[in-house]
């Protein structure tokens, strides 16, 4: 068979169907290798992959492959060569080894037929891999020496004690975070407003954490309601239903704006089922103020044309930081946000299908609710009720020299000492500058509060169960920290799911409290 033929069919066919003696046969940095036929399913160029902190390097990223994750290892920094660039021949290689694994290879040669009595042992000539990854070798009529990669023994040496050895920001937390994400001995003060903060023109906004059920990223598509004011955009489907959305910049007076990657919208509940989603430039953190910084407006400011937006202004930073605390209730109070919303929901009812008589607690049970935050490119998920809060990294961290070496300071939070750790440290990432975008997640480990810094929080996110599966287990770190994975095939998205609590280990909680 040709090799052209025999690739053209492999990446056609899901599922090959092979004769026992027959060999894929391929290259990596001139040599030539072999991969018996029957457990090699395809074979595809090399997917977009999503990288996996804390994985042996020879693991590349982990891929979807038609629903299904499929890690993706490079031969080259298994056999200890330098890496090159992907190009037009290069290939990986589904093989099942009890769970389907892909392998990049340089070039993927041809598919040949061997008879066993051909085959000789590996130690019979030099090869130029460990001879006990090899289950012999084929010397061709050519001259070539073909080497069998014994693929079962290569991964049990590579993922040593897994199961994989050959056996097979922005911030948004929803309302109900306050009474799920604190300890009853943690509570929040009664003279402690919590809030979530966004901006619009450069002006600070926050709206009581209460009324915030999530924060998504703007839709591909609004549709418009005829005859709305012009601070209704219109509505977006937000899981099945309809969702009207209001630019704060209209709202409030100000000059429009582009869309780029940074808005978000942010979804308020207004009681008896009803939401409005709020268009802002960026989401910033959530906010624990004392209710003595909040200073009430005179209402001969906070009037506006009968559209009380304001509520509160927050002095923080020894007053040099001003936040506008906005009423939701007065603000979407108005006739002309009111028939908004009866739009929206005619409109729903009209949509509605055969799956509509699921009660909202069916969905919820179906559903888990992350907050997610990107480290470079890869996105991450924690569990809602895991977030005790969110806030920037001040200016300066004050360094402890007796500190283990992954804690990167501690600040002052409201009047108690945070040790604040590195979450590209943690994981072995390479450190980046401080910037605007990066923030600090605030969780606690065995009743005592801790921070991550992360390159930013992106959203809140409802997540499908069906849609979590176990993470391949590549590290035992790995696995015990980022044991989950969230396969969002419609949206092209894969989130690795992080328990907090498994961010550091006994030995260092134990350095950490001393």
């Amino acid at each position: 068979m040709s090799f052209d033929q025999a690739v053209s069919d492999m990446e056609d066919t899901p599922e090959i169907e092979t004769n026992s003696n027959q060999f894929v046969t391929f290259s990596v940095e001139g040599e030539i290798f072999a991969a018996p036929m029957a457990p090699v399913q395809e074979i595809i160029r090399v997917p977009t992959l999503a990288q996996v902190p804390l994985a042996p390097p020879s693991l590349l990223g982990l891929a979807n492959l038609r629903g299904r994750i499929l890690p993706i290892v490079n031969l080259r920094r298994i056999f200890g060569l330098p890496d090159i660039g992907d190009t037009d021949a290069t290939r990986a290689l589904v093989i099942n080894l009890g769970t389907p694994l892909g392998f990049v290879v340089d070039r993927v040669a041809s598919v040949i037929a061997v008879d066993e009595a051909d085959i000789e042992p590996a130690a019979s000539i030099g090869a130029s891999v460990d001879a006990r990854l090899l289950t012999g070798v084929v010397k061709m009529a050519s001259g070539e020496i073909v080497m069998i990669l014994d693929f079962a023994q290569l991964i049990a040496r590579e993922f040593v004690g897994t199961p994989m050895d050959g056996r097979k920001a922005d911030l948004a937390i929803a309302g109900d975070v306050a009474a799920t994400a604190i300890d009853d001995e943690d509570e929040v003060d009664a003279d402690e407003i919590q809030l979530v903060s966004f901006t619009v023109e450069g002006q600070e906004y926050a709206a009581d954490i209460a009324t915030v059920q999530e924060i998504v990223q703007m839709p591909e598509r609004v549709v418009a309601i005829p005859n709305a004011p012009l601070h209704v955009l219109g509505l977006m489907t937000l899981r099945e239903r309809l969702l009207p959305l209001v630019s704060l910049r209209v709202l409030l007076g100000l000059p429009e704006k582009h869309e780029d990657e940074a808005q978000r919208i942010i979804v308020l509940g207004l009681g008896e089922g009803q939401a409005v989603g709020v268009v802002a430039d960026s989401v910033d953190e959530v906010l624990r103020v004392p209710r003595g910084q909040a200073e009430t407006l005179p209402a001969i400011l906070s009037s506006r044309g009968g559209l009380e937006e304001i509520s509160a202004v927050c002095r923080l930073d020894g007053g040099k930081r001003l936040v506008s605390i906005l009423d939701t209730d007065r603000m979407f109070a108005n006739a002309a946000m009111r028939s908004a919303l009866a739009k929206a929901s005619a409109m729903e009812t009209d949509m509605t299908d055969a799956d509509s008589d699921m009660d909202e607690h069916d969905i919820a049970e179906d559903e888990e609710q992350v907050v997610v935050f990107r480290l470079g490119s890869e996105e991450f998920g924690v569990p809602i009720a895991a977030v005790h809060e969110i806030v920037r990294i001040p200016e300066s961290l004050t360094r402890v020299p007796t500190a283990p070496a992954f804690v990167e300071g501690v600040i002052n939070l409201r009047g108690a000492v945070l040790p604040v750790i590195d979450q590209r440290r943690r994981l072995n990432l390479e450190d980046i500058e401080r910037n605007d975008r990066q923030r600090i997640m605030v969780y606690a480990l065995n009743g005592r509060r801790t921070g991550f810094i992360v390159d930013s929080v992106t959203e809140v996110l409802k997540i499908p169960r069906n849609a979590i599966e176990r993470s391949p287990r590549l590290s035992s770190d790995q696995h015990r920290i980022l044991g989950r994975v969230a396969n969002l095939e419609k949206q092209k998205r894969m989130i690795m799911l992080m328990d907090p609590d498994a961010l550091l280990s006994e030995t260092e909680r134990a350095d950490l409290e001393a």
